[in-house]
C-alpha cells in the first residue's frame, strides 16, 4: 500500500509539472506588424521627374526611389560655387594686404589706425567667405534632397507619387512613398499582467505563421494596458527574421518559454 501510494503521489506531481509547463508554453494569438514603417517625402519642393519603384518591390539601402526636377537647384548650387570662388580671391587679397600693412607698421611707416582698418577688411573678407561656403553647402544639400533614397533595405508598401506631380515641402510634408524594413517582421501579442510580468526583453520565442515556424526574440514588453473585453492586456512584441514576403495584419501565434 505504501509503495502504491508513493507512486501515485509522484504521478500526480509529474502531471502537475507537465500541466504547468504546457500552460507556460501555450501559443498566444498575435498579429504581424512591420518592424519599422517609414513615410518618405522630400524636404524640398518641386515637380516629380521620375518614380523608380512600385508597391511590393524590394529595395536596397541608398537606392534611388524618386527624383524631382532639379534644374533650379543645380543652378543655385552653381551660383553658390561661383560666389565662393570670388570670395576666396577677396579673402586672399585682404590677407596679403594685411601682411603688407603689418610690415609697414612694424617699420613705423604707417599709423595704428591704418593697421586696424586692414585687419577689419581681412576679418570681413574671411567672414563673407565662411558665409558663402555655408550657402554653398545648403545649396548642395537642397540639390541632393531632390533625390529620395531608401533609408535601409526595405519593401515598398505604398506609392503615392507620379511623374509630373507637384510636391510642396512644409510643416506637414507630403507622403510620397511608404516603406518598411525588409528581412524582419514583428508579431504582436497581448498578455494579461501576470503573463507579461514573466516576459523579458531578449527572451527567445517562436512565431508560427501559415504553418511555418520562425525563431525570434522579445523586442518589447508594454507597460501600459490596452483595453480588452476581458480586462486590460499588455502588448508584447516578438521580432523574427524572414526571407519570404509576409504581410502586416496576418494572424500568427507566439510561443513563449
Amino acid at each position: 500500500m505504501e509503495k502504491g501510494t508513493e507512486m501515485t503521489k509522484w504521478m500526480v506531481v509529474g502531471l502537475a509539472v507537465l500541466a504547468v509547463s504546457a500552460a507556460q508554453a501555450a501559443d498566444v494569438q498575435a498579429t504581424l506588424q512591420w518592424v519599422q514603417r517609414v513615410e518618405l517625402s522630400t524636404p524640398v519642393s518641386g515637380v516629380v521627374q521620375s518614380v523608380s519603384v512600385d508597391a511590393g518591390q524590394l529595395v536596397r539601402q541608398g537606392q534611388e526611389l524618386l527624383a524631382l526636377d532639379n534644374k533650379l537647384y543645380q543652378a543655385r548650387a552653381a551660383e553658390s560655387a561661383a560666389a565662393v570662388l570670388r570670395l576666396k580671391e577677396d579673402a586672399a587679397e585682404a590677407g596679403r594686404n594685411l601682411e603688407r600693412v603689418q610690415e609697414l607698421y612694424n617699420r613705423t611707416v604707417i599709423s595704428t589706425s591704418e593697421l586696424d582698418q586692414a585687419k577689419l577688411r581681412d576679418a570681413r573678407a574671411r567672414a563673407m567667405l565662411f558665409e558663402g561656403q555655408a550657402h554653398l553647402q545648403q545649396s548642395q544639400k537642397n540639390l541632393d534632397d531632390t533625390v529620395l533614397r531608401a533609408p535601409f533595405d526595405a519593401v515598398v508598401l505604398v506609392r503615392q507619387a507620379e511623374p509630373g506631380q507637384a510636391v510642396a515641402a512644409g510643416l506637414q510634408p507630403q507622403t510620397l512613398l511608404v516603406v518598411a524594413r525588409a528581412g524582419e517582421m514583428l508579431a504582436r501579442a497581448r498578455l494579461d499582467a501576470a503573463q507579461a510580468g514573466r516576459v523579458r526583453v531578449g527572451l527567445a520565442a517562436t512565431v508560427s505563421v501559415g504553418g511555418k515556424s520562425y525563431s525570434g526574440r522579445v523586442k518589447a514588453v508594454g507597460m501600459e494596458p490596452v483595453a480588452a473585453p476581458d480586462g486590460p492586456l499588455y502588448p508584447v512584441d516578438v521580432v523574427f527574421p524572414v526571407r519570404e514576403s509576409l504581410r502586416a495584419g496576418v494572424a500568427a501565434a507566439v510561443r513563449l518559454p
